[in-house]
């Protein structure tokens, strides 16, 4: 991974660490991705998704869980979680496509909407939810993918 991150964040102010990451979570918009092929394929064929480089690429690693948000205003697709996982290995550079994160996921059925997440006294502050227009990686904290787990038993 070395030589992936250009930027980094000054010495004492990264807000996640492997001791408080819960989950990643990869976003994916309708207007720009084949939504309805991944989710009626229950992510079939998706072995990587495209993240942007920084301090959080190197904290990724093998066995992590990983979670799917399908963003925007999509009647047929609404925001929310709708897939699950485990990272299969680091990030590294694709010559076609730069850095991806390599996964496995499943459906998460049914999803997890975004409306549910925002009455939810804990998942309300899901980085997701505080910047949607953040780039992926997007994470979850360890007390809030418990908080997920015990009000969602489908995402195991």
């Amino acid at each position: 991974m070395a030589g992936l991150t250009e930027r980094r964040a000054r010495p004492g102010t990264r807000r996640l660490t492997v001791a408080s990451l819960g989950a990643w979570l990869l976003k994916g918009d309708p207007r720009h991705d084949e939504i309805a092929t991944l989710l009626g394929t229950g992510f079939a064929g998706l072995g990587t998704r495209c993240v942007r480089p920084s301090y959080r690429t190197e904290l990724v690693a093998a066995g992590q869980p990983v979670l799917y948000w399908v963003s925007g205003r999509d009647p047929l697709h609404p925001a929310g979680l709708h897939g699950q996982g485990t990272v299969t290995g680091p990030v590294h550079v694709d010559p076609d496509l730069g850095p991806v994160l390599p996964l496995h996921l499943a459906p998460v059925a049914p999803p997890v909407l975004r409306a549910e997440l925002l009455a939810h006294p804990v998942l309300a502050d899901l980085e997701v939810l505080r910047m949607p227009a953040g780039s992926n990686p997007s994470y979850v904290t360890g007390e809030q993918l418990a908080a997920l787990r015990a009000g969602w038993p489908q995402v195991d």
